[in-house]
Order: structure tokens, then sequence, then C-alpha cells
């Protein structure tokens, strides 16, 4: 039987870009102890071009602004991305610490984040993202308990759980939601993970360098009818199929799927709270007290080559996606701090969050 080279072809591009197996690596950043690359009340994918309702911590390309349109990330001058050719901006809402004392806030420093890029199991050919493709994942307007305390990103199985806290501890036996939780007064355990749920947990997360993580799943089907700034409709999240792989809808791109990672330095307050199993300290920067409003927010500023050749080629895992041979433009060092345009305030301690926003959720 003779087959066509075209057909051979064909069928050779096929078995090389559906992915049988998942892999992963890591996009570590370069910081400055305790911060972002910038903070403040920003947001141009929700609010361009004026303040935002809330405050966030941003990391990234220098180019972030009040408007982020098109490539425009493409020209930053710097980024604390590991990979150079990597301009994107990454963002969520900063934590707080309320004193138990006085009910005067703390912004709590991030300790380090990382950003994921899993390119999952799936028959469809994972691209890199378009040049200002934004996403959002996360509901900030959220309070009530979500229906599992575990992740759920499967859209067969009913409401999407993207976000999740994750709460090392020294005596891993610890449990970190009170027994019986419904998620009105206090999280939900996850039942698959002791050491994670949703919302904050109540107890002290003081794991070895390990302190309150917060996890961030974004979906990974682009709908380039919906375009790029539709972030309210241009995402959804890939269907499982057979095989353990999941795909995307007819005419869709499957593109990476991002999981952010953001560890914040709660351990130096420990000692300012008494745990008593039921309560915690720790608020979201638009008043959430639950933890369950909790977002990401990340526009494209990759070179869409080097990405490609990372998705195709680099399955480093935890190693960081900087321990890969031959990325094309090479690895960074650059801290790449940047102004705010709405900065928060200064003061160690202070009476209202930023943009005054009032508390809400467990307690209020």
């Amino acid at each position: 039987m003779r087959v066509s080279i075209p057909y051979l072809l064909t069928a050779l591009a096929a078995s090389v870009n559906a992915k049988d197996e998942g892999s992963y690596a890591v996009l570590r950043f370069n910081n400055v102890g305790g911060q972002f690359s910038t903070q403040g009340q920003m947001d141009p994918i929700v609010s361009p071009g004026v303040k935002s309702s809330h405050s966030h911590g941003i990391m990234g390309g220098s180019n972030f602004n009040l408007t982020v349109t098109g490539d425009q990330l493409l020209d930053s001058q710097c980024t604390n991305a590991k990979i150079l050719n990597d301009k994107s901006n990454y963002w969520v809402p900063t934590l707080w610490f309320q004193s138990p004392v006085n009910g005067t806030f703390k912004k709590v420093p991030m300790f380090y984040m990382n950003a994921y890029y899993k390119f999952d199991a799936t028959n469809d050919e994972i691209k890199a993202f378009p040049p200002g493709l934004k996403i959002v994942s996360g509901n900030a307007t959220k309070r009530t308990p979500p229906a599992t305390g575990a992740c759920q990103l499967d859209p067969t199985q009913g409401e999407i759980q993207p976000v999740q806290w994750t709460c090392p501890t020294q005596d891993s036996n610890l449990a970190r939601y009170p027994a019986g939780s419904d998620g009105t007064k206090a999280g939900l355990p996850d039942p698959n993970n002791l050491g994670s749920g949703a919302g904050f947990p109540v107890v002290n997360c003081d794991g070895y360098a390990s302190p309150l993580r917060q996890d961030i799943h974004m979906p990974s089907c682009y709908n380039p009818k919906a375009g790029l700034d539709d972030y309210r409709n241009n995402m959804g999240w890939p269907t499982p199929t057979s095989g353990g792989k999941a795909d995307c809808p007819e005419g869709w791109i499957h593109v990476p799927h991002l999981f952010f990672e953001v560890y914040y330095d709660t351990l130096q307050f420990q000692n300012d709270w008494d745990v008593d199993g039921k309560t915690q300290p720790f608020v979201l920067s638009n008043g959430d007290r639950t933890g369950y409003s909790s977002h990401g927010d990340f526009i494209s500023g990759w070179d869409e080559n080097t990405l490609q050749t990372i998705i195709d080629g680099c399955n480093a895992g935890s190693s960081g996606m900087d321990t890969c041979p031959d990325i094309p433009g090479g690895l960074n060092t650059d801290t790449c701090q940047m102004p705010s345009a709405f900065p928060d305030s200064t003061d160690e301690w202070v009476t209202q969050l930023p943009g005054n926003n009032p508390l809400s959720g467990w307690g209020v």
C-alpha cells in the first residue's frame, strides 16, 4: 500500500501537536524582597483608564499602565520575569492583616510568586498566547462559599472553582478549617488535601519557607471571535474527552493553562493574633474577609516564537523554564520596579483599605 507524502506529513504533525501526556514549566520572577513590581489601584482589564476599586500587586513588563492595548507590552523596556522575552503582566489583589486590637490594617508582603505554564494532555495543538490577550479568573464580588473546597476546573461538573488557599504547617495533621464548616462562617477544606481549601484558613501557616499561599487557575481555551479584550467572554475551560485529555471547542484556540502561585509573608504576624480555630485576621484589598473573591489577571506580552518554543520543548517542571536550553532571547535578571499611577499608602498601618472598601463576609 502506497501512502502519500502529504498524508504522512499531516499525520506526523498531528502526532507532534497533540499531547498524550501533560507537562509543565514554572516561570519564576526576580523581585525585590517582599514586593511586587508595582502595587496600587490599577487594573487595565476591568477598570481601563481609571482608578481601580481595590489594590493589586503586579508582576512583569514595564509597559503596564492604566490602559493596555494590542501588543503594547512587547515594547516594555524591562520585565522581572526570568525569561527575557516575556513582557506579560500578572496581577492579584493585595492582602492585608487587620489588627484584632484596634482594627487597623497592615499590608502583608509578598513572599514570592510563580506562574505555572501547564501544557495539559489534549487532542488539540497548544499554541502561544497572542500578544494582548486579556484573561481574568475568579470573581471579585464573591462572598458565598463555593460548592467544594477543592479546585474544580471541569465545566461538565458544575460551578468552576479556580481559586484555592494552601496553608503549610509544621504539624501536617493540623486541621486548617473548623470541623464541619459549611463555608458560611469559615472556609471549606479540600476533601482530598488537608492543607488546602476554599477561603482563608483559621490557623498560622508556619511551614518551613512556606507561609500562606493562594493558587489561581486560568482557563485555557481562547475564543478568537470574542477577541483579545472581551475578558468576560473570550476564555473557557477545556472539556474532558477520553484518555485523560481535555479539548477546546471547535474554532477555539488551546493556549497554556496558567496557574498563579502566590506566597505571602504571614509568618511575621503569627504572634499578633490569637488562634481560636474559628476566625482569622486576613482580608483582601476589596474588603473580603472570606478569601472566596480572590482573582487573577493576565495580559500576554510574550514573544510568540519564544513561548511556542517553550510549549513544544520545555518540560522543566518545578525546576523552572529558565533551566531549559536554547530559549530565544535568553534569560533575565532585572527586578524591573515600576512606578504606580495610584499607589497604596506608605504608612505602615492604615485605618482604611485602599479605595475605602468596607469589610464584607465572615463576622460582618
